[in-house]
Order: structure tokens, then sequence, then C-alpha cells
């Protein structure tokens, strides 16, 4: 039985997990896009590449949360 709660707040981590998703495929872009201009600048690279793990590890963490814990 589950309890509105509960489904409230897997609806709230799932839109933040897509959100995030969402941000992460930004970052994609923007990276491509420094590569296709030829002229990189290497901080900004590092750092967007840098966030894009952030929110990998944000996104497993909260997927994470979704997940039940299971009693072996």
């Amino acid at each position: 039985m589950s309890n509105s709660t509960g489904d409230g707040e897997s609806n709230a981590l799932r839109a933040e997990i897509e959100r995030l998703r969402e941000e992460h495929r930004d970052l994609d872009v923007a990276i491509e896009a420094l590569h296709r201009v030829g002229s990189v600048d290497q901080l900004q690279l590092q750092r967007l590449k840098k966030r894009k793990l952030t929110l990998r590890d944000r996104v497993s963490f909260l997927e994470d949360q979704l997940t039940p814990d299971i009693i072996a």
C-alpha cells in the first residue's frame, strides 16, 4: 500500500532527476560547441566537465533513493 507522501516524494525525485539529466545534456552541447569553435578555453572546459560529473553523481544518488531497500 502506498501513501501520498511517498508518492509525492517519488514524483519530486523523478522531476529532479529529469531536470538534472536535461542540464547534463545541455552541458554536452556546450562542450561540443566549444570543441567546434576551435579555440577551447581549457579552464572553462574543465569546469563544464566537472559539472557534468557532479550531475551524473547526483542523478545516481537520486535514482538510488527511488529504489526500495530489499532485505535479503
